[in-house]
């Protein structure tokens, strides 16, 4: 018991060590817990050696992570997507594998352990992803929605997969298509079976339990389903993963999804964590010292094939160039199921050991590798659209109009669709070729150029406009341009886009008070919009929004004097709240108490 609790608190200061570092760098939390396995492993301090046994335990953590995507996946939204999954995803799946395949074929492999190795390596990560994709805040980009469907077809296409490896296992992995067939019509009756049965049994146990309203119950039920399909299905012969996945799609329109996902959702972390540590402690590097260059040569084989492979995919799709050149260097990796489904290749012969801590090493390698793709990409992409300003701006005469917008997303377009509604002519300049190129479809006429630049600003008239509307979504940029407005076209008046306060304070430090906060006007709406469903009558509402939206403003200039100062930040703030609560009252003519005053 005490060896276990030794392990225990050393894979917690690993992970507390070396995973936030590892964010910092954004490298993600996949390649901070392998390399907090790397550290603590036989390859580093040594202080766990029996990483094996840590990763059949640890297995659990994809068996519940493949339960919580199977629940993800709602049979109308999976409709929905289906374009763009079913295209995307097989497509990339099937560019990608197959030159893997071949590559695995020159290299002495069988058929069917060549596909096998193409099939995985054509994987990706999709937490690795989707970290990147939180950070860089691509979800709502074309980007992370191409990225997001290809994850998710991948995610499905593991299952399949983990289905045929004990079957070529069991032809010494060959594709012998009788013994294949009837290997995969035994499973396809089982799964079979657990469709039809499995919700007829859930359900009501499910409900029952719930009941009784004990919570720990309720998880532990949880898990006895996830346990037993994984154990069923294992008997079969197929992965507990897939039996994992079929539960989760099995209960994905139950209404107690919700509740499942938040009582496994901490067990699926910390055994997901704890299995990439016990990978990274599992990582082969007398192997890599061995074949340095097979493996080096491998990693860049499959991290250019892929990067190639997703590019000219992302542009048949619609993409724009660079936004193809992201999706390329985001998915160009490895994915994590590789590692399950190369231990079980393994463990049935499909592959020999030594080749599967080989291939293991190079998926480490390529999610080393990514962010130094994509920062590259990212380098290179900056490079090239600085150029091209320049060129543009030389061949496009720019109509001069009352008002420039610098900066044509969603803020910018609402800006100039109500200035165009009332006879206003505007010039937009936006510096996104590919969002310039979609808004001409619509018939906006947008400019290419970087507003940070004084030349173009010159070209698209600032000089001589009524007003110049400054809503670009980067801070630093917006500070770049009102900066270069104020010191060369000091007589033209801004009205600038800010995100919170922080940026309004730096317009304030520049004197600028002709300033609105994106998301301020729709939070007092929303405020607005609650107040008359909660009973109050339209002009009450209407006007108590008014009144905050005055009295927030005032705080702020009040606030931006004090702001290096934290106890008069907190006095102020506290003083505001009270204020703002007594001229509600007032307005309402309820009494004031006589306490009440303002403080100075």
């Amino acid at each position: 018991m005490e060896a276990a609790l030794q392990n225990v608190l050393i894979f917690l200061i690993a992970a507390v060590a070396v995973v936030p570092l590892a964010k910092r760098l954004r490298l993600g939390t996949v390649l901070g817990y392998l390399l907090a396995g790397l550290l603590i492993g036989p390859w580093g301090l040594k202080l766990i050696l029996d990483a094996e046994v840590i990763l059949h335990f640890a297995e659990f953590g994809v068996v519940l992570l493949l339960f919580l995507i199977g629940l993800e996946l709602n049979p109308r939204r999976l409709w929905d997507m289906r374009r763009a999954i079913l295209g995307a995803g097989a497509s990339q799946l099937l560019v990608s594998a197959l030159p893997l395949a071949g590559l695995a074929l020159l290299a002495g492999l069988g058929a069917g352990s060549a596909l096998v190795v193409g099939y995985v390596l054509a994987l990706s990560s999709t937490p690795f992803a989707l970290q990147i994709i939180a950070e860089r805040h691509w979800g709502g980009t074309a980007t992370g929605k191409t990225a997001f469907s290809i994850l998710l077809f991948q995610d499905i296409a593991v299952i399949p997969l983990l289905a045929v490896v004990p079957l070529l296992g069991e032809q010494g992995g060959t594709l012998e298509g009788g013994a294949v067939a009837l290997g995969i019509g035994r499973a396809l009756l089982i799964l079979a079976a657990i469709l039809v049965i499995g919700p007829r049994v859930a359900r009501p146990l499910f409900r029952l339990v719930a009941l009784t309203g004990s919570r720990e119950l309720f998880t532990a039920l949880s898990l006895l389903i996830v346990i037993a399909l994984a154990l069923l299905v294992s008997i079969a012969g197929m992965s507990m993963a897939m039996g994992a996945f079929l539960g989760g799609v099995l209960l994905a329109e139950s209404e107690y999804r919700h509740e499942l996902e938040v009582d496994l959702e901490p067990f699926k972390g910390l055994l997901m964590g704890l299995f990439f540590m016990a990978v990274g402690m599992s990582i082969d590097v007398g192997g890599f010292g061995e074949a340095p260059l097979r493996i080096i040569g491998a990693t860049l084989a499959v991290l250019t094939v892929k990067f190639v492979a997703l590019v000219l995919l992302g542009r048949r799709l619609g993409l724009g160039s660079h936004q193809a050149l992201q999706l390329g260097a985001l998915l160009c990796q490895g994915g994590e199921f590789g590692f399950v489904v190369f231990a079980a290749a393994a463990g049935v012969g499909v592959l020999p050991q030594a080749l599967v801590e080989q291939l293991t090493v190079v998926i480490v390698l390529s999610m080393v590798l990514t962010p130094l793709v994509l920062a590259g990409v990212e380098t290179w992409v900056a490079r090239r659209l600085a150029r091209r300003p320049t060129r543009e701006v030389e061949l496009v005469e720019i109509p001069e109009q009352p008002v420039v917008i610098a900066g044509f997303g969603r803020f910018g377009q609402i800006v100039a669709r109500l200035l165009n509604a009332n006879n206003i002519g505007t010039t937009v300049v936006e510096r996104d070729p590919d969002q310039i190129e979609l808004l001409r479809r619509f018939g906006h006429e947008v400019h290419y150029g970087d507003a940070t630049r004084l030349d173009l600003l010159r070209a698209a008239g600032v000089e001589h406009a009524r007003m110049l509307i400054v809503a670009i979504d980067d801070p630093e940029a917006t500070l770049r341009v009102v900066d270069l407005a104020r010191e060369h076209f000091p007589t033209v008046p801004l009205l600038v886009r800010v995100r919170n306060r922080s940026q309004a304070y730096d317009m304030l430090d520049r004197g600028i008070t002709n300033f609105e906060r994106e998301t301020f006007a729709a939070a007092v709406n929303v405020g607005v919009r609650a107040l008359k469903t909660l009973g109050f009558d339209a002009e009450r509402a209407r006007h108590a929004g008014e009144l905050f939206q005055v009295h927030d403003e005032t705080t702020l200039v009040e606030l931006h004097a004090v702001r290096g100062d934290q106890g008069k930040v907190i006095s102020l703030v506290t003083t505001a709240r009270s204020d703002l609560e007594r001229l509600m009252q007032a307005e309402e003519g309820e009494p004031v108490a006589a306490d009440a005053a303002t403080v100075d």
